[in-house]
């Protein structure tokens, strides 16, 4: 006798085709039971009986197939295309979905904002910190003042010096001033 697998309901151990078969069926049933194809727009079952994928024109056996292929790589590079061609197309839609950025106006600058910065110390923990207030008293209302730290080699107004670090602090219609850190 050989020791080749063994026979289905023997309660052998499965050889690895046995388990890809027994993983794909339960991996179908699981995805019928979760995703409703009557609302996929591209499931068509054709004369035959078989299933077509309208957007990659693919034929397939069965349902389970069609799941599957709808999780792999050309249907997911279709739908990307169409998706794109869709938003090329109608660009209100694309538009709309997005988080809206107005247009920059190029204003006159007024000058310099205020600031004022202040070295504090804390007793408890032993640490040091800058407290840095900027006024911008003629920014529109809802404008929030812009912020970011730029290193030195970003900027280009004096030579690199890899110690410091700049604070950026801009708002319109004013100028953009840098606190050198």
């Amino acid at each position: 006798m050989s020791d080749h697998g063994s026979k289905p309901g023997s309660a052998g151990v499965a050889t690895g085709g046995q388990t890809n078969v027994d993983r794909r069926e339960r991996l179908r049933r699981l995805a019928l039971e979760t995703i409703d194809l009557s609302k996929d727009p591209y499931f068509m079952r054709n004369h035959l009986g078989s299933y077509e994928c309208r957007l990659c024109l693919t034929v397939h056996t069965n349902e389970g197939n069609y799941l599957a292929h709808t999780q792999g790589k050309k249907h997911q590079q279709n739908l990307a295309k169409r998706a794109a061609r869709d938003a090329a197309e109608n660009p209100q839609v694309a538009v709309s979905n997005r988080r809206k950025v107005l247009p920059r106006k190029n204003l006159v600058k007024i000058g310099r904002p205020g600031y004022r910065v202040t070295k504090q110390y804390c007793k408890e923990t032993n640490h040091r910190s800058l407290l840095v207030q900027v006024d911008y008293p003629e920014i529109e209302e809802g404008t929030r003042p812009r912020h970011r730290f730029m290193s030195s080699y970003e900027q280009k107004v004096e030579p690199w010096d890899k110690r410091y670090q700049y604070l950026v602090c801009a708002a319109e219609p004013y100028e953009t001033i840098a606190f050198k850190v």
